[in-house]
């Protein structure tokens, strides 16, 4: 009696154990759920597995009022900010209006003690954008290019593995004068011998016409001063940056290690 009582047993654990063993082969449970996996068991790239999360892109800008905002415009309405929101970046801006690489807008400091200040302090982000020259027009352009040289090799050397970005000077007219073409095209050469990424706004022409004269699409985007975008101004020149950026492949950057 206890024989047949074992033989029994033993035949209705095997059965179990066989049903157990063709639940686990069909990802079904013995008795009609689901079996739920990890995404490890999944495997990468099977349907079911969480996608990674991706931090946004950690910019910063450092320039000139364009950047940081004038009368009337604040630095969480500028073009850096609007690309930030445009691209889902977390941003922060730095700098002061009337400053330059060489420029101090009646301060005690240029664009690089503003980045020492400000910025270059803090943790590498995954990019810099330094946007500026436009106080610089009159001044020597290669006086202005040592100074730009100076801060971007200073940039590096702080934060190896950051992308930098060079951005040159930004006007409220399709006519700038002839000292800030001969910065432009000066911050241009020295970004190619650096192999860093240039944006040319006036060589892109980014504003047309003149706002005084009620042309081009100066009279829609800048002030009566003729000089700094207005808030829809500040918005359009963000849609040109974030346009260049994706040309680039920096529109969602990321820093090297």
């Amino acid at each position: 009696m206890t024989s047949r009582r074992a033989r029994r047993g033993a035949a209705i654990l095997a059965l179990c154990l066989g049903l157990v063993a063709a639940a686990s082969a069909t990802g079904c449970s013995a008795f009609g759920g689901q079996v739920h996996r990890s995404a490890a068991a999944d495997g990468p790239g099977r349907a079911g597995a969480p996608e990674p999360r991706r931090s946004p892109s950690v910019v910063m800008f450092l320039g000139d009022s364009y950047t940081v905002g004038d009368r009337g415009v604040g630095p969480e309405t500028t073009y850096a900010s609007a690309t930030g929101r445009l691209l889902g970046w977390q941003v922060v801006v730095g700098g002061r209006g009337g400053t330059g690489f060489v420029a101090r807008g009646g301060g005690p400091h240029s664009f690089l003690g503003h980045f020492e200040n400000q910025l270059g302090w803090r943790p590498a982000p995954d990019m810099l954008v330094v946007s500026g020259g436009h106080n610089d027009w009159r001044y020597p352009a290669p006086q202005v290019a040592a100074a730009a040289h100076l801060l971007l090799e200073r940039a590096r050397q702080r934060w190896p593995g950051t992308h930098i970005l060079l951005v040159g000077p930004l006007w409220g007219t399709d006519a700038p004068p002839a000292g800030a073409l001969a910065v432009q095209v000066a911050l241009k050469n020295l970004a190619g011998q650096l192999g860093i990424p240039f944006v040319d706004p006036i060589g892109e022409r980014w504003i047309t016409g003149d706002r005084l004269a009620g042309t081009g699409n100066a009279a829609q985007f800048i002030k009566h001063d003729r000089t700094h975008p207005n808030e829809a101004g500040h918005r359009y020149l963000a849609t040109r940056l974030a346009a260049d950026l994706e040309r680039l492949g920096l529109d969602h950057p990321v820093r090297k290690d």
